[in-house]
């Protein structure tokens, strides 16, 4: 899949803001101390739980809420990512995968792209568990959840600098200790004003 950025200057992509808020002190200090992507990315998989995995739904999606609680769904991890890399001086942006729930319909699975080596690559921190085996790997994408097009399951090729504003009044609807998807949009693409609006939109 060829991926689109929906900005060609890169510098967008490096940006801070309230969600992917890597001028916090705190995910600063990270950033330093893991030194490389690889380390950032490991980091993020293997030391920050997916909440339905630890069964502790922190409900936090702003990178620094997300460090601090130590658990977040895969749209919090991606926002850690992000902001991680960011810190480092890496491009890194948000994808998203349209799958299956389980239950009959579908959710909006957030994960990352990150432009090394001249190009984009996907990542995926989602965090590893028994039929998962996400990897750090930029030339063979390595992801939790390869889409399966019979189900209605797709990749969004798109590779935004900030998380669709509808996704965040979703998040923001999360309420700490309740486990579930059902307050996430199941689908893009958003209106282009939408896309660019704000975490307070």
């Amino acid at each position: 899949m060829i991926l689109q950025p929906e900005s060609d200057d890169l510098a967008a992509y490096l940006a801070a803001d309230d969600v992917i808020d890597h001028q916090h002190p705190a995910l600063r200090r990270l950033a330093a101390e893991l030194a490389t992507p690889e380390a950032a990315y490991h980091h993020v998989r293997d030391r920050v739980w997916h909440s339905a995995d630890a069964d502790a739904h922190s409900g936090a999606f702003r990178a620094s809420e997300v460090l601090a609680a130590g658990n977040a769904i895969c749209h919090g991890k991606s926002h850690l990512l992000a902001a991680l890399l960011r810190a480092q001086g890496v491009p890194a942006g948000l994808c998203y995968q349209r799958l299956e729930d389980g239950e009959g319909g579908f959710v909006l699975h957030g994960l990352n792209a990150v432009h090394l080596e001249g190009r984009w690559s996907r990542l995926d921190a989602r965090g590893n568990r028994e039929g998962v085996d996400a990897r750090y790997d930029l030339d063979t994408e390595r992801l939790a959840w390869p889409v399966r097009p019979e189900l209605g399951e797709r990749d969004h090729p798109g590779v935004f600098a900030a998380p669709p504003a509808p996704l965040l009044r979703a998040l923001a609807r999360a309420v700490p200790g309740r486990s579930g998807y059902g307050h996430l949009p199941d689908e893009l693409p958003l209106p282009a004003d939408d896309r660019r609006a704000g975490a307070g939109a």
